[in-house]
């Protein structure tokens, strides 16, 4: 008797999550409303948009896979500090596009990744601190420090495991796998802590901003 209706309660659960993908699939993901990555603002906080924005190779697009992208630099006019600024947002990922780790994509370029950390960025409206990821990065004669980290539905984190868990959770709850990879590169001249200064200004401007390209 216990086993009839062990049985039975399993068939149900199956039943049961067979619709639920089914009625998942057949929903599609929610619609939400976004300007295009190329409409970002030229002005960043005291940061200013510096030449045209950069284009990426069709080859490495068809890698990245990503829906829309903003590579640009910028300038701070106060003391010529640069920048390079990178944003991959991906519309959905249901079929299996998704954003690359620096991590993977990087060390495969040539360039050696150092002294790994993290770094607390505090937008500069005041809106809730995050935590991102923070690495030196050499190639040839080349320097910089790298921040990174995973943006959208409301959500900004560090790790890249959690961006993932997020992902399937908000899936199910929200109908959306949509979020971008935000980076920012900035050369090491006089010392890594000012480059880490000034990666973190950057930053902290931009985050203000990117709500409207990446929805939350």
């Amino acid at each position: 008797m216990k086993s009839s209706w062990r049985f039975f309660l399993l068939l149900i659960a199956i039943l049961l999550g067979g619709a639920l993908a089914n009625g998942w699939a057949y929903l599609g993901e929610a619609h939400v409303d976004r300007k295009e990555l190329k409409e970002f603002p030229k002005q960043v906080g005291p940061w200013q948009k510096a030449g045209g924005d950069l284009v990426i190779d069709d080859q490495t697009m068809t890698v990245l896979r990503a829906s829309d992208y903003l590579l640009r630099d910028y300038k701070r006019s106060s003391d010529g500090a640069v920048t390079n600024f990178y944003v991959g947002y991906y519309a959905s990922q249901r079929d299996g596009a998704t954003y690359h780790s620096p991590l993977n994509c990087l060390p495969g370029s040539g360039w050696v990744m150092t002294s790994p950390g993290n770094l607390t960025i505090t937008p500069a409206n005041g809106g809730t601190p995050f935590n991102a990821n923070r690495y030196v990065i050499e190639s040839g004669s080349s320097k910089s420090l790298l921040v990174y980290w995973y943006e959208g539905r409301g959500r900004r984190v560090a790790s890249e495991y959690w961006g993932k868990v997020y992902t399937v959770v908000d899936s199910v709850r929200m109908r959306r796998s949509d979020a971008a990879m935000v980076r920012v590169v900035v050369p090491i001249s006089s010392s890594e802590q000012l480059a880490l200064q000034e990666a973190a200004d950057f930053a902290a401007n931009a985050s203000v901003l990117l709500p409207e390209f990446v929805p939350d």
